[in-house]
C-alpha cells in the first residue's frame, strides 16, 4: 500500500460500521447509543485521520445500489467514508434514494485508496500487458471525459480488454477509444472491507 498504513480488519468493519451508521441517521433510523459511543472512541485511531481517496458501495440483494468515492486525498477517511455514505445512498444519479425499508437489505463495501499512479505505456498492447487483473483500480483520461473502476470490478470484467471497453463507455467514450494509445491512464490499489452482519 505504499507509505500508507495499513487498515487492520477491525479497523476496516469501523468505517463499514460508520457508513452504516451515517445512512441510519440521515434516514432518522434509532442507532445503539452505546454501539455508536464504542465506534466514535474506535475511530479516534490514527489511521481514520489519514488524508486517502475513499469509495463507499451500497449493494441490495446482490445488485449494485449506489457507489460513490472520491479519488483524490484531500480528507481524512472518516470524513471520506461520512460524505461518500450520505452521497452513494442519496445521491447516485443512477438511483433513487435508499429508503429506510431498504436498510436492512443493504450490503455495504468501504474502499480505501492508494494515491493513483500515472501509467506509461506504448499502445494498447503494452497497455493490457501493465494492467494486473483484481489487483489495480484504472482511471482514463481524455478530453473533459473521464472514469474510473475499482479492482473488484475485474469479478465482472476479467478480461483486459472487456474491462477498458467498459470503462471507456463508462467515460462517454466509444468502446475502442483505449485501442489508440491516446488515453491518460492512471491505475490505484485498494484495501476494501465488506460489512459482516452481527
Amino acid at each position: 500500500m505504499g507509505k500508507s498504513n495499513i487498515i487492520e480488519a477491525r479497523q476496516g468493519q469501523c468505517l463499514v460500521q460508520l457508513a452504516r451508521q451515517t445512512i441510519c441517521e440521515r434516514l432518522r433510523r434509532p442507532v445503539d447509543r452505546q454501539r455508536a459511543e464504542s465506534l466514535a472512541l474506535a475511530l479516534r485511531a490514527p489511521v481514520f485521520q489519514e488524508k486517502r481517496g475513499v469509495f463507499v458501495t451500497l449493494h441490495e440483494h446482490g445488485q449494485l445500489r449506489g457507489c460513490i468515492g472520491s479519488l483524490s486525498s484531500y480528507r481524512a477517511i472518516v470524513d471520506g467514508v461520512r460524505e461518500n455514505a450520505i452521497n452513494a445512498a442519496f445521491n447516485d444519479y443512477r438511483f433513487g434514494p435508499v429508503t429506510e425499508d431498504e436498510l436492512d437489505h443493504l450490503e455495504i463495501e468501504v474502499s480505501i485508496l492508494t494515491e493513483p499512479r500515472l501509467l506509461e505505456y506504448d499502445g494498447a498492447e503494452q497497455l493490457l500487458s501493465l494492467l494486473r487483473p483484481g489487483v489495480d483500480g484504472v482511471i482514463i483520461r481524455r478530453g473533459g471525459a473521464s472514469a474510473t473502476f475499482l479492482p473488484q470490478v475485474w469479478e465482472q470484467l476479467p478480461e483486459p480488454a472487456d474491462f477498458l471497453s467498459h470503462l471507456c463507455r463508462k467515460a462517454g467514450l466509444l468502446p475502442d477509444e483505449w485501442r489508440g494509445g491516446r488515453l491518460e491512464v492512471e491505475t490505484y490499489q485498494v484495501q476494501y472491507f465488506t460489512e459482516i452482519q452481527t
